[in-house]
């Protein structure tokens, strides 16, 4: 752990209070946010985030609406946001880092497990993909409060000029002899994409993290957790999000058929969606090296860091070999 993420522990403890009356907190995951795994003394447990990048108190509450709206239309079953003593589900500390606002979110723990890979990945994926319609066909009909604001993922906002995870330019073994066919990936992506369009029946609310670290096991059922990346993108790339870190996974087209056999069942995507898929897939694949850039301290960084990028070229030269990826 590294110095700054231990700033944060006694700011934790002390905030517990804003809760319970004794608890304590212990360090569960570090990524764009800080998880904690929280016991209080009765043996209840929860799940603490620590908002350490998004200090946009709004945009927090438009997550949780979204969340809400999903579980009172019998969507899916997430964990609940836990009010505090004074009511509020957010509440808010100072930031030891820098002074600033820092938003904590508790959630009731959930019993489950993520899964592994002993389990029928198949069916992981099928399930995920009867979640992921599930949740477009409510976007597709949703109507969110007037200050609903989440954040965009699209070929702007993640390619454009100033991209919200920083520049794939900027990855991790990101050199000369990369750069050529990163940028014919990056180019192509935003064209194709550009033709798909951004028309409410192909883009809107999604999950935009639907990896397998935000799902859990629970009675042989599939739930997805964690809405904190939820913001309006192309339906399909919840599939990319998916297959995050394992986009050359060996099994790809048969995770993609079973995705699409489980998504099918609750909304039929349109034939340029599909076609798209890959497209997709190569848009989040830049991102992630972009996020890589800026997030040495995390785990699964440090594990990939060496490999990405030429795992990304690989992926990109068959990509652009196939047909009418210069269409």
């Amino acid at each position: 752990m590294n110095r700054e993420i231990e700033l944060y522990q006694p700011v934790v403890e002390n905030a517990l209070p804003l809760w319970f009356n004794n608890a304590t907190a212990q360090l569960l995951n570090v990524s764009e946010n800080i998880m904690y795994c929280v016991d209080t003394d009765d043996g209840s447990r929860y799940v603490l985030r620590v908002h350490r990048q998004n200090n946009n108190i709004r945009a927090i509450k438009s997550e949780l609406s979204w969340v809400n709206a999903l579980q009172a239309d019998g969507v899916l079953r997430t964990p609940d946001a836990i009010p505090g003593r004074n009511g509020k589900t957010i509440q808010s500390v100072v930031d030891p880092v820098d002074g600033s606002a820092l938003y904590l979110v508790m959630f009731a723990f959930i019993e489950g497990r993520e899964p592994s890979d002993s389990d029928d990945v198949l069916e992981q994926f099928y399930n995920l993909g009867e979640l992921a319609a599930r949740t477009h066909n409510h976007s597709m009909t949703w109507s969110p409060p007037a200050d609903f604001e989440r954040p965009a993922w699209n070929t702007n906002t993640l390619l454009g000029d100033n991209p919200l995870w920083g520049h794939w330019q900027d990855g991790p073994g990101v050199d000369k002899t990369k750069f050529a066919t990163l940028q014919m990936l990056c180019n192509t992506v935003k064209q194709r994409l550009n033709n798909l369009g951004m028309d409410r029946s192909v883009y809107g609310l999604i999950h935009a993290d639907m990896r397998r670290a935000n799902l859990l096991i629970q009675d042989n059922a599939t739930r997805l957790i964690d809405f904190d990346d939820c913001g309006f993108g192309w339906y399909l790339y919840d599939f990319a999000t998916a297959v995050s870190f394992i986009e050359d996974h060996p099994q790809l087209p048969q995770l993609k058929s079973s995705w699409l056999e489980g998504y099918r069942k609750w909304r039929v995507p349109s034939e340029l969606e599909i076609q798209e898929l890959d497209t997709l897939i190569m848009l989040r694949r830049l991102a992630l090296l972009a996020w890589m850039g800026g997030h040495a301290e995390v785990p699964i960084v440090q594990e990939l860091q060496g490999k990405f990028a030429s795992i990304t070229c690989q992926l990109a030269q068959e990509y652009l070999a196939t047909p009418n990826t210069d269409a």
